[in-house]
């Protein structure tokens, strides 16, 4: 099965190592995983400040990096829905719709992949501590992506799981929420720490 990494702005940026394990735990899986070098972020912040027409460029050029690939996986659940808002952004330009429908079909958040995708549970993870989930907002209300997460953390060896008191409460990122409205985003992180503390 090929697949296409969809790294993130965040991930690529900040976190490069999430991008290696996904890459390591898809080729465990059997999967020839691509780079396509084109792709740049996924236009998520300027379409959530209403830039809707510089996030058609943005939106283009991914549609293109990905316009070869069998399946496109990404592990983040915001941007995967990004590419679901796609053909909305080009419903007055057929040809644009078309080829974002066909990207939107294919791509899958990491979690999503592996369980409803390759029907994947065990990956084999040993991780012997005590954890939480956090349910990211994107991932369960756009994505509907709820059960795969768990499914794999039932399966990690040595893993004492805790659920997450009021999961279902946003974290205060969302995007650009952090930036515009920065202390009330400030109040919701620190409620979200206080429950996983």
């Amino acid at each position: 099965m090929n697949v296409s990494l969809f790294i993130t702005c965040l991930a690529d940026v900040f976190y490069p190592g999430v991008g290696k394990d996904v890459v390591e735990v898809l080729e465990r899986l059997d999967c020839k995983v691509d780079f396509p070098a084109a792709q740049i972020c996924c236009g998520q912040p300027a379409f959530n400040s209403g830039y809707h027409k510089e996030t058609k460029d943005v939106a283009k050029n991914m549609i293109q990096a990905f316009e070869g690939s069998q399946y496109v996986v990404t592990p983040s659940g915001s941007c995967a829905a990004m590419f679901l808002e796609y053909p909305l952004l080009f419903k007055d330009e057929p040809e644009w719709k078309d080829r974002a429908e066909q990207l939107a079909q294919k791509t899958f958040e990491f979690t999503q992949f592996l369980v409803d995708v390759l029907k994947v549970e065990d990956v084999g993870a040993t991780y012997p501590v005590k954890a939480t989930y956090h349910t990211s907002c994107h991932m369960t209300r756009l994505l509907g992506v709820k059960d795969a997460p768990m499914k794999l953390l039932n399966k990690v060896k040595g893993l004492e799981f805790t659920s997450l008191p009021i999961k279902e409460n946003c974290c205060g990122f969302g995007g650009t929420f952090s930036v515009k409205m920065v202390p009330i985003s400030e109040q919701m992180v620190d409620e979200k720490i206080s429950h996983i503390l």
